[in-house]
This record gives structure tokens, sequence and C-alpha cells, in this order.
């Protein structure tokens, strides 16, 4: 039997904290983008950008490795002129995390943004003030729902991830083994009550994350009415 072991944890909260605040300053510009645009590219992108929901991981996490990989233009560029390897480190499942939780941060971010009314943007606009001012000052206030549903659910996705992070970085202690690998290995060694710990753990925090999102928008819902 195993004892129990805190590090998968701490590097699952780790990669996901830094893939939320990264997810959330990459999508803030596109939801936005996306929710004003009436271009017909709209629907490619809007397909393109949600396909980790409906791919299944190991197909993104296989085609992630071929890219990452130093056989890849990238992968190759990036270790002979830095000397860094993105598969089988922490860098890796980071990319790959970002890729994979990238439309659980943009799209309640871009449905929070559609349903702003007209007329405050237009108000803004009308008293001067720039789209980035606009978005900065008048949006995001205004969607804070739709922000906190996006962070919370990225956080809790990319703590839940598997096979992404598996196949892009493998078990490496301490770099790439994190909790959802860990249960995995756990189970490969029939030690089933360390499973039953680390897994009791991850369904308490899926519980109470969902639980701070519904109090949070209902009181928030509570007090703009």
């Amino acid at each position: 039997m195993n004892h129990f072991d805190m590090e998968p944890f701490l590097l699952s909260f780790r990669l996901a904290a830094i893939t939320t605040v990264l997810l959330f300053i990459f999508s803030v510009p596109l939801a936005w983008k996306l929710s004003q645009t009436r271009s017909r590219s709209k629907p490619f992108v809007e397909a393109l950008v949600s396909m980790p929901i409906v791919l299944p991981p190991t197909v993104l996490g296989f085609y992630l490795l071929v890219f990452l990989s130093d056989r890849s233009p990238l992968g190759m560029f990036l270790k002979q002129v830095f000397n860094l390897d993105l598969v089988f480190t922490f860098e890796g499942i980071l990319i790959a995390s970002c890729v994979y939780s990238f439309p659980f941060m943009l799209q309640p971010l871009q449905s929070g943004m559609e349903q702003v009314p007209v007329r405050l943007l237009e108000a803004s606009y009308a008293l001067g003030k720039s789209k980035f001012k606009t978005l900065l000052y008048v949006i995001l206030p205004n969607i804070k729902p739709s922000i906190l549903t996006g962070v919370i659910i990225t956080f809790a996705h990319t703590v839940g991830e598997f096979g992404v992070v598996l196949m892009v970085g493998g078990s490496i202690q301490g770099e790439t083994r994190v909790a959802s690998i860990a249960i995995y290995e756990l189970v490969e060694l029939l030690d089933y009550r360390t499973a039953h710990i680390y897994s009791l753990i991850l369904i308490a925090f899926s519980f109470a994350v969902l639980m701070v999102v519904y109090v949070l928008n209902r009181r928030y819902k509570a007090l703009s009415g």
C-alpha cells in the first residue's frame, strides 16, 4: 500500500491556477471580438475553439504530442534555440491544458458579453471611451457571473484532466504526475484504499466548486434584481 502523497494535488492545483490565468488573459479579447462580430467566419472560429469539448482526449493529446515533440518544426526550433523540451515536462502539460480547457473559459465569457445591453456600449462610445476602455470598465464589470463561471469551471476542469496530460506529460514524479494520473496508477497497483482517498478528495473538490458557482451566481442575481 502506498502512503498518501499531497504532491500530485499540489501539482494539479498549480497547473490549474496557471492555466486559468493564461486562458483568462487570452480569452477576454477573443470573446469580446466574437461577441461583437457578425463575420461569416465566426461559426468556423467558434467550432474550432470548441473542438476540445467533443474530441476524445487521447486524440487531442496525440496530436499535441506530435506537435510539441522535437521532431516537429516548433519543437525542433525550441530545442535548438532555447534548449527547451515540451514533451514530458510541466511546460508541455501546461500548453496541453490551455488547449484542452480553452472553450471552458471562452464560452462563458462570450455568452456574458453577448448579453450586455447594446445601449451600454453605445453610451460608452458616445462618452468618447475607446473599445479597450469600454471592455475594461463597462463590459467586464457587467459580466461578473460569467467571469466567475469561466474561471472556476476552467480551474476545476484542469484539475480533473487525465488523457491529454498523460499523453503529453506521462507520469513523472513532481513534474507531470498530477492527481488524476496518480489515481490511475494506484488502481493499476490494486491499491484501492489510497485510490479511494484520492478520488474522494477530487469528488469533494468538484462538488465544492459547483456549489461556489451556484451560490455566488444566485447572490449576484439577487443583488442585481
